[in-house]
């Protein structure tokens, strides 16, 4: 168990993780896919109240991410996230395909 800012999380702060796969909804959530192969949700509306942020709420920027040196980022690489802390922040996720 870990603490982000008063949050208690389940298992262990990953350190050194990479972004793979990136997906970005119009609700301000993102499938994420990690290098361990982990799919994980994350909610970015929160940011949104940070100055640095504050271009996501053009929702056409938010759909936009793309993946640099397994780092998050928008704007031509001018907004990015630290992939520790979207996993830090986001919760699991698991496909269900049903035949």
């Amino acid at each position: 168990m870990y603490i982000v800012d008063g949050i208690a999380y389940a298992g262990e702060l990953r350190h050194g993780i990479r972004i793979r796969e990136v997906r970005a909804f119009d609700n301000m959530t993102m499938l994420l896919t990690f290098d361990t192969g982990e799919q994980r949700i994350f909610d970015a509306a929160g940011l949104l109240e940070y100055e640095a942020f504050r271009p996501l709420k053009n929702i056409t920027v938010f759909l936009k991410p793309e993946i640099q040196y397994g780092v998050v980022t928008w704007a031509d690489g001018t907004i990015d996230i630290a992939p520790e802390t979207m996993y830090a922040k986001s919760y699991a996720y698991e496909s269900r395909i049903s035949c």
